[in-house]
Order: structure tokens, then sequence, then C-alpha cells
């Protein structure tokens, strides 16, 4: 049923068996498609795809298999990396205290990967500050992640992170985002930035 069985190239067949197995709530499904993680290129790709948009419909589904995805962080193929960095932030809210105890994994994948996992691993961090629990130390590690972000992906960043701004972090946020605003050569970017850092002034 994935894409690259058929002979296609594009993803609907992927998307549409994520949807079946999320309907039929199919976890020896799930632990096939885990399985075939170390399988041939085309059905490591197909396999992620059809695991992290299972992950976004329905993220009790993939939430047992961290350490897999945790495991081709580091993987060659750039498609499995960023892939299964997208898993494991829809994972992020389900099982906050395993996404936490990763965090180092995540973070060096995060420093060589391509923008997407970058991206994704920022959006772990975003989810692990909403959580009481590790928000004091995931904030650092956030404004760290935002300090060092391409002038590109920041504004994203700056928006995504507003759900967890309060009157404990904002002077810091501000203060980061306020050094960054010399970095941008797009004054779209940066107006975007500049309203982030008016919303808390």
């Amino acid at each position: 049923m994935l894409a690259s069985s058929l002979s296609r190239r594009d993803e609907v067949p992927n998307q549409e068996l994520a949807q079946e197995i999320v309907r039929a709530q199919n976890k020896k499904a799930v632990k096939e498609l885990v399985d075939n993680l170390s399988n041939t290129k085309a059905i490591q790709n197909d396999c992620i795809k059809v695991l992290y948009e299972v992950g976004e419909q329905d993220p009790k589904l993939i939430a047992n298999y961290i350490d897999a995805f945790v495991s081709h962080l580091n993987s060659k193929n750039n498609r499995l990396q960023w892939g299964a960095m997208t898993a494991l932030s829809a994972i992020a809210n389900e099982k906050p205290k395993e996404i936490y105890n990763h965090l180092p994994a995540i973070l060096q994948a995060a420093d060589k990967g391509s923008v997407i996992t970058k991206d994704q691993a920022v959006r772990i961090l975003i989810t692990l500050c909403a959580h009481e629990k590790y928000s004091e130390s995931a904030f650092p590690l956030l404004l760290e992640q935002l300090l060092k972000s391409a002038t590109n992906q920041l504004p994203m960043y700056a928006e995504r992170a507003i759900p967890i701004i309060n009157d404990k972090n904002k002077d810091l946020f501000v203060k980061m985002l306020t050094s960054r605003l010399g970095d941008f050569e797009k004054e779209t970017k940066r107006k975007r930035v500049e309203k982030v850092i008016k919303k808390y002034q």
C-alpha cells in the first residue's frame, strides 16, 4: 500500500494509508512500518511519511516508538532523519518526559540537520516549555536555538513561541529577539520579529 510499492511518485497513497491506520487503530501496521525503517531507501521514505502522518492525527499510535525514531536521527538518509524528528515532535505532548530525556540527541541532530529537522526540534522545545515540569530547563535551550537560527526561520519560531511566553520569561525572550534585529536583510522578516517584540514591551 506504500507509494513506492505502487510505483507512485506522489504521497497520496501514504497519506491514505495513514488515515486508514488511524481509522482502524491498526497498531500492527504501525509496528510493521517501524520495523521497515531499516529497509531500502524508498521504503524507509514511505514508512516514515506514513508514521509521522499517523502521529499528527493520533500521537498515541506511534508514542511507544520514541527510541526507534531517535535511533534514526543520525541517518544518512535526510528524509528519514527529518521524518523521524517530525514524528518525535508529534509525540512530544503525549510523552514529554521521554522526549525530554532524549533532548541531547534531538538537539545534536538539529545542529547538524536540515531546515525541517531544525523546525521540528524547535517545535519540540516549545511543546516542552508548555509543560511546567520541563519549562525551566527547556526555555534556555529554546532561546539558544532561536539565537543561532537562520534569519529566514526566526520570525516563524518567534511567532510559534508566543503561547509559552509569560511574565517570567518574556524579558529574556525580548532581549534575545532584539539582539537579532540587525541580522535581517529582508525588512518583511524583521518586521514580523519586531511585532512579536512589541507584544511584550
